[in-house]
């Protein structure tokens, strides 16, 4: 398989990690768009959200799970931040396998604003 992210995890592209489990990696985004932009890539690969069956989904909860102990050890739980996961090149996905961004550290525009 030619993806980025099994690659990363695999170690074959290094990467800034932030956290790792069994389960899950997290590390910096190489093009950051706010002070704090990580990426939580499950370790199996999933295209997207859409492919992952109903008795997989608890990895979504895992996550979510994760992406909260980050919130916290990072200090930027209590200022807020945004998850994002991009489905499908219509939802602005790049890279086809699962992913959630972490942006915080900053003001972030509302979706309202990006619409005026």
């Amino acid at each position: 398989m030619d993806c980025l992210f099994c690659k990363i995890i695999d170690g074959d592209i290094p990467c800034d990690k932030v956290y790792e489990d069994d389960k899950v990696l997290a590390f910096n985004d190489i093009n950051p768009v706010a002070p704090y932009h990580i990426l939580v890539v499950p370790k199996k690969h999933y295209d997207s959200i859409i492919d992952i069956s109903d008795k997989e989904i608890e990895i979504v909860a895992h996550i979510h799970s994760v992406i909260n102990k980050i919130a916290i050890d990072k200090g930027f739980s209590d200022a807020g931040f945004r998850i994002i996961n991009n489905c499908g090149s219509d939802g602005g996905q790049e890279v086809k396998h699962l992913h959630y961004h972490i942006l915080a550290g900053k003001k972030l525009p509302n979706y309202e604003d990006d619409k005026k």
